[in-house]
């Protein structure tokens, strides 16, 4: 009986109509390419390709036996990764390996984080937890933090180093889930003042906590996550909220925050003025993004092919500017290809999150949905010249072991919440029989 279900859902996955298959073709093709990449075969490039393929096959293997609802999130996400994986690999074979690791380690944590998710029925009541860690990660950053590049958001341990910012990140949208499921929550106690009372409202308590994490990301220097934070919190404000007072407040502090730091802060005169000119000091400011705008033109459509380029001429390639070098050798079609299942997977968390019914759940799912989608726009729009550089990652593609397991910890929660509606499907079925 167990080897019949078994056979049974190996032919699904081998039916020509899922599209794991192709995943696992283009994975099997790009590791054969670089196997052949140093005109010697490299046997463990090969290893390293099957490992991919295999992790990526079990998992989609538990989805499907498991039930565990929308099984289209993983399939977007793994053709993301081995792009990812593929492109780091030809640039560094080292960072490569460590890449899977990191995948590897996010698949766990992917698993956890949804049966966690699914498990416990207390997140929506946990409001002062979220706020009490996240600043704890804060506070912790800034007096234990090393400065890398400019700015003070790593904690290294023992030679390994981690971003707590983007732990942050899905801490703040559960925050503001909580308050939308509970907003008395956030109502303080009433403040007595001789005669008369002062009598604090939970909107003013959510703009306050709001702008304290990004008041921090700001004494950081992460620029890139400020506006992430901000893109986040207003868009919720947008769809949650009924007062137009409260959305022009907000569209207020926003606009004086951004002519603020760009009067005052060098840092951030000098990202604009290289966004409206790079050619000015090509060899100096203006290299990276100019660097990266070569790149892309260089491939042309179809791309120069895996290998073929000179992607490492752009600096931190593997991380910020990994979408150009996909250009490059994938051509505009492979970083059309980003792009569009980007959008799907957008898509996808928005169907999740007009499904769900609960209010909390909800919430959840339509903040990590812009988390990835916002994340997405604003590095590439940075490395196509589009918008101003801010030192993201992409989500998934990107090299960097924080920014991949904090994004399958936010995949493995989506995944549990279109779970529940699956669940909710169920009982209404049987509740009609």
């Amino acid at each position: 009986m167990i080897k019949n279900e078994v056979a049974s859902i190996m032919w699904k996955l081998l039916n020509y109509r899922r599209p794991v298959r192709m995943i696992i073709l283009a994975n099997v093709i790009a590791f054969i390419l670089l196997s052949f990449y140093k005109a010697s075969f490299d046997r463990y490039t090969l290893l390293a390709g099957l490992g991919v393929v295999a992790i990526i096959y079990l998992t989609y293997f538990i989805l499907i036996k498991k039930n565990c609802g929308d099984e289209y999130l993983f399939l977007i996400v793994a053709m993301l990764v081995s792009m990812g994986i593929i492109m780091i690999y030809r640039l560094d074979k080292e960072l490569g390996v460590k890449q899977i690791i990191w995948f590897t380690g996010g698949i766990i944590l992917f698993f956890l984080s949804y049966y966690i998710y699914l498990k416990l029925n207390i997140w929506d009541r946990l409001i002062y937890l979220y706020l009490g860690g996240s600043f704890s990660l804060f506070l912790l950053t800034l007096f234990l933090g090393r400065n890398i590049q400019g700015a003070t958001n790593w904690i290294v341990i023992k030679g390994h180093s981690f971003q707590p910012s983007e732990l942050i990140k899905i801490i703040f949208i559960f925050f503001l889930a909580c308050y939308y499921r509970h907003p008395e929550q956030l109502k303080p106690p009433v403040i007595p003042l001789g005669d008369r009372q002062i009598i604090i409202g939970s909107k003013v308590v959510l703009l306050a906590a709001a702008y304290a994490h990004m008041g921090f990301l700001v004494l950081q220097r992460e620029w890139g996550s400020a506006l992430l934070f901000f893109l986040i919190y207003f868009t919720l404000l947008y769809v949650f909220e009924n007062s137009i007072k409260v959305l022009l407040i907000n569209a207020a502090i926003a606009v004086l925050g951004s002519l603020g730091g760009f009067i005052f802060v060098y840092h951030i005169k000098v990202r604009v003025d290289v966004w409206l000119n790079p050619w000015a000091d090509i060899a100096g400011k203006g290299y990276q993004i100019a660097q990266s705008l070569f790149a892309i033109a260089s491939g042309g459509f179809f791309g120069t092919g895996i290998g073929l380029g000179s992607p490492q001429f752009i600096p931190e390639v593997q991380t910020d500017f990994i979408f150009s070098a996909i250009c490059e050798e994938m051509g505009i079609f492979g970083g059309v290809a980003v792009v569009l299942m980007c959008f799907i997977l957008a898509y996808r968390g928005f169907k999740i999150a007009l499904e769900i019914e609960d209010l909390f759940h909800k919430t959840v799912a339509l903040g990590i949905t812009l988390m990835f989608g916002f994340q997405t726009f604003i590095i590439i729009g940075g490395v196509i010249k589009l918008i101003p550089l801010t030192g993201i990652t992409l989500p998934f593609v990107s090299y960097g072991g924080s920014s991949l397991t904090t994004s399958f910890i936010a995949l493995g929660i989506l995944q549990a919440i279109s779970r529940k509606i699956y669940e909710g499907e169920e009982k209404n079925a049987v509740a009609e029989q």
